[in-house]
């Protein structure tokens, strides 16, 4: 009898729980509480963001001039999407759904780079639930034209695109493969000539394979990317209309007699997604609520385990989200291991925490600091 009461109460807490986590419904102002009604330490609080405040990126704010000189080593880079001039540091701390803390200018749409790879890899995602691929299925057998031609290319899944391992060959948009990030070592020659991975095997950063993803992604779902995630992620967790998701000038495509643009997975040449905080919050919330906004599935939580499971290549490293894990040079000492984030150039950071029920957007943070600034937010916790 004890037992049954204990599991009955395990179950009725575990559903209020969940219950009390709030979700902000479109064109409200986002509900506040303060962090001493959950128990965290005000003053411990204030000074990560006072942390966060003192250490902004230290690029260009003319993101412009920032994105020349970061990539200022890629063989024939060029910036080929829009840009924008950056605001300051900017951020929004959510317990069970509530802001506790906020800073900066929460409503300015600001570029968001890498971050933009998360949103891309829930479209994937949002195809896998419907059926229209599967993460094990060659890319080539649903992208029949040359994109994946070669024995080389024609090996690689949806799974080993999704997490940076299909070290695809080519080129598109006028970016090649090997000229993306290249080696410290050696010159063009040997970056051209270089010997292949087989798929799935070797992780690396590379953003013309990322743009492959999304372009394989517009042939499957046959619309504009941003049309699929407005409809199916964004207008239901009541993000703003000021969200945009660019290409290049150069990457416009015809489908079913629709002229239409492939978009970028990040914005190192210019492109990407424009969001501003409070927006990027609510796709955290998504997240940490397992697909889940008030009661409707959105994505499916099979999915969410996949997208944030280490990949054979990489263990910190899922799909297109990076996972706090110990052993490798991105671990955040004094942060637990089931951390995730997204995370983009100049020190965009979207960060679940989910034995906290917290989700933390930190816009223009020093890179480099994002360790500390988290783990300096989990120290005003009681």
């Amino acid at each position: 009898m004890q037992i049954k009461f204990s599991i009955l109460l395990f179950l009725f807490c575990h559903s209020f729980s969940f219950s009390q986590s709030y979700f902000p419904p479109a064109h409200e102002i986002w509900k506040t509480k303060s962090p001493k009604e959950f128990g965290l330490k005000t003053k411990t609080l204030n000074k990560a963001i006072d942390f966060a405040l003192s250490n902004e990126y230290s690029g260009e704010r003319d993101l412009r001039i920032a994105i020349l000189k970061g990539f200022a080593r890629e063989p024939y880079h060029q910036i080929l999407g829009p840009t924008k001039k950056r605001g300051g540091p900017a951020g929004i701390i959510l317990k069970n759904g509530y802001q506790i803390a906020s800073w900066g200018a929460i409503q300015r749409v600001d570029m968001t780079f890498s971050v933009t790879k998360s949103y891309l890899s829930t479209l994937a995602g949002l195809a896998v639930d419907r059926g229209f691929i599967k993460t094990n299925d060659a890319a080539a057998n649903s992208i029949w034209d040359t994109t994946f031609d070669g024995v080389h290319n024609k090996q690689i899944t949806w799974e080993h695109l999704l997490t940076q391992s299909s070290d695809w060959s080519g080129s598109l948009w006028g970016g090649y493969d090997w000229a993306d990030r290249p080696p410290k070592e050696g010159g063009i020659d040997n970056w051209k000539n270089r010997n292949y991975h087989t798929p799935g095997t070797h992780f690396e950063y590379n953003d013309v394979r990322v743009n492959v993803l999304a372009y394989s992604l517009l042939q499957v779902w046959r619309k504009p990317l941003p049309q699929v995630l407005k409809e199916n992620i964004m207008d239901p967790i009541g993000a703003t209309n000021t969200w945009r998701w660019y290409g290049y000038k150069n990457s416009w495509v015809e489908l079913d007699g629709t002229r239409m643009q492939s978009v970028s997975g990040g914005g190192h040449s210019g492109g990407g997604i424009f969001i501003n905080t409070e927006d990027h919050a609510r796709f955290g919330l998504l997240f940490l609520n397992e697909g889940n906004w008030n009661g409707t599935q959105l994505l499916s939580k099979s999915w969410i385990k996949n997208a944030i499971s280490s990949s054979n290549a990489q263990i910190n490293y899922g799909y297109m989200w990076w996972l706090n894990k110990k052993g490798t040079s991105r671990f955040w000492e004094g942060v637990p291991e089931n951390v995730y984030y997204a995370a983009g150039f100049g020190g965009n950071f979207i960060v679940i925490i989910p034995d906290e029920n917290i989700v933390i957007v930190t816009r223009w943070l020093e890179p480099s600091q994002i360790g500390e600034f988290v783990k300096n937010v989990l120290k005003a916790l009681p």
